[in-house]
């Protein structure tokens, strides 16, 4: 059952139900009505009593350490693919344990710390598992660098039209229409202090609020940009840019985009 833990997968789901009847809101209005839901005042109110709850749970003693062992049957629960951005996040049973493996990527064993929550040590990752009415997992929270992100469960048949855009993409150096828009507007509002969340997703804009004091200096100091150049695709189906200042600085930027424009993926590494 899910409880205010789960208010983004809820907010996401909001968001779909709606969506199917022809009525359209926001990220942020979803997250602001399930704010409501549990009686608090907005979003930033419900956010921090998320935050809260999980530091709580963090000092515990022994919390995320002790491995317990589950039932084969509810692994297999577990076992299928999810939606990460427009990348696939695959669940897998190994044995007494999960693996997790992201599009491109290796996998990862994962070990039962609680009925539906499960950790990779190795990567230094955890598992939440959102479950239905009937047991059933809709989703997986994907939690790592101190950021959670929503992955609702899809069909097989999905997750293999999602991989095959991703290597049709990859194969033709396509870029999506609209990234190198939507880069260039995140870079410039982060760099004066004022991002834009509404053009984020609720993971990114919650990411983006933490990072904020570390990376507005950073990219302010690298100055106005001059050029924007599309390298190819990324892994999990991101564009790759080549984005460079005024002065010479350079720096490869990840971004994705989701359905509706917003921006659901964005990371920066250091340039040539």
């Amino acid at each position: 059952m899910r409880d205010f833990r789960d208010a983004k997968a809820m907010a996401q789901t909001l968001r779909e139900a709606l969506d199917a009847r022809s009525v359209s809101l926001t990220v942020s209005e979803s997250l602001e009505l399930v704010a409501k839901i549990f009686g608090l005042a907005d979003w930033n109110v419900l956010a921090a009593r998320i935050r809260s709850a999980e530091q709580v749970a963090a000092d515990q003693p022994g919390s995320k350490t002790k491995e317990v062992q589950l039932p084969q049957a509810i692994l297999d629960r577990y076992a299928g693919t999810y939606q990460f951005h427009n990348a696939v996040f695959t669940v897998m049973r190994d044995e007494d344990h999960l693996s997790g493996r992201l599009s491109g990527q290796g996998s990862a064993p994962y070990q039962a710390v609680g009925e539906t929550e499960f950790v990779a040590r190795e990567i230094d990752a955890e598992l939440r598992f959102t479950l239905g009415p009937d047991g059933t997992p809709t989703a997986v929270v994907l939690r790592q660098h101190g950021n959670d992100h929503i992955m609702p469960r899809i069909d097989a048949t999905v997750a293999q039209d999602l991989q095959r855009a991703i290597q049709t993409r990859m194969s033709t150096r396509s870029a999506n229409p609209g990234t190198a828009a939507a880069l260039r507007r995140l870079i410039e509002s982060v760099a004066s202090g004022q991002p834009n969340y509404g053009e984020m997703s609720a993971d990114l804009a919650e990411a983006t609020r933490k990072q904020l004091p570390r990376l507005q200096p950073g990219l302010a100091d690298l100055g106005p940009i001059t050029s924007i150049e599309f390298l190819g695709v990324g892994a999990q189906g991101q564009d790759v840019y080549s984005v460079w200042h005024q002065g010479g600085a350079a720096s490869h930027w990840h971004i994705a985009l989701g359905n509706d424009g917003t921006i659901i993926l964005a990371f920066v590494t250091p340039g040539p």
